[in-house]
């Protein structure tokens, strides 16, 4: 289906196109196939068990397409399934490829936003429910305070291109006010999924001027920069033709392309898979 060894990049809809624009900005020239798991989609209040089986059936589809390097641009995914695949699912079988998340890698710098310790993170039920955030920033940022809010809607707003209508304030506000309820001092929110950044212009507009929003994009990006660095070997594997093709598993592609195209700020052309065939 596809030709050379593709940056893999995969959501389990379209908010990872926010991460892949940001990747494929700080580095054109690469090869990239981008997969949509739109037909199982939303992933937020899923169990472990099901998110692991569907983003592990989507990294073995990807791998047979020839990606040696897949981004897990979901944080859903990264918080439920990530450390299952790089642990058990992968050793002995793909010991040559690697699946990356967004999680590590932010939780690496979001310290560095805040002047008052004090960070806010939004995203699914998913990713709040498996404390994958407080134990990153833990690591990295001791003296950090991190509070935790789900907005288990704004992925519905937005997968139905809601998020720019005025209904979709008052659900803004809502969780907003649930966040900083928690604490006045908050002066960074990390938006913890790839969905959100189409809703941060009204994030910030219900926020005081002094909290800095923070998206994704461009720490994942710069991450995966770092990394082909200090690994060579997989950078050399990697095609670079600047070839970038689109595929989900929701079968209206026309309404996938439509609502995409928001989010990459160019024209998708996607073309429909069916994983479970290919797994």
């Amino acid at each position: 289906m596809t030709a050379g060894s593709p940056i893999g990049v995969f959501d389990s809809g379209i908010g990872g196109l926010t991460v892949f624009r940001s990747i494929a900005e700080q580095m054109p020239g690469y090869d990239y196939l981008y997969l949509g798991d739109n037909g199982r989609a939303p992933y937020g209040n899923r169990s472990f068990k099901t998110i692991h089986q569907y983003t592990w059936e989507c990294v073995q589809w990807m791998f047979k397409q020839g990606c040696p390097l897949v981004i897990l641009a979901c944080n859903t995914a990264s918080a439920k399934a990530l450390r299952t695949i790089q642990q058990q699912d992968m050793p002995g079988l793909h010991t040559d490829k690697r699946v990356l998340g967004v999680i590590r890698p932010t939780a690496e710098v979001i310290g560095n936003y805040t002047k008052t310790k004090q960070i806010g993170v939004l995203g699914t039920q998913g990713t709040v429910q498996s404390g994958s955030y407080l134990l990153e920033i833990e690591h990295f940022f001791s003296d950090l305070k991190v509070y935790q809010q789900a907005c288990p809607l704004w992925v519905p707003l937005i997968e139905n291109g809601e998020y720019n209508k005025p209904g979709a304030d008052y659900y803004v506000q809502l969780y907003l006010d649930q966040l900083m309820q928690q604490s006045p001092d908050i002066d960074t929110i990390l938006l913890a999924c790839t969905h959100y950044p189409l809703l941060q212009e009204k994030i910030k507009a219900h926020l005081p001027a002094n909290v800095n929003v923070v998206a994704q994009g461009d720490i994942v990006a710069t991450s995966l920069v770092d990394y082909l660095q200090r690994h060579p070997e997989m950078e050399h594997r990697l095609s670079k033709q600047g070839n970038r093709q689109f595929y989900t598993t929701i079968d209206d592609t026309p309404d996938f392309d439509r609502h995409a195209s928001l989010f990459f700020a160019d024209n998708v052309k996607s073309e429909f898979v069916n994983v479970r065939e290919v797994c």
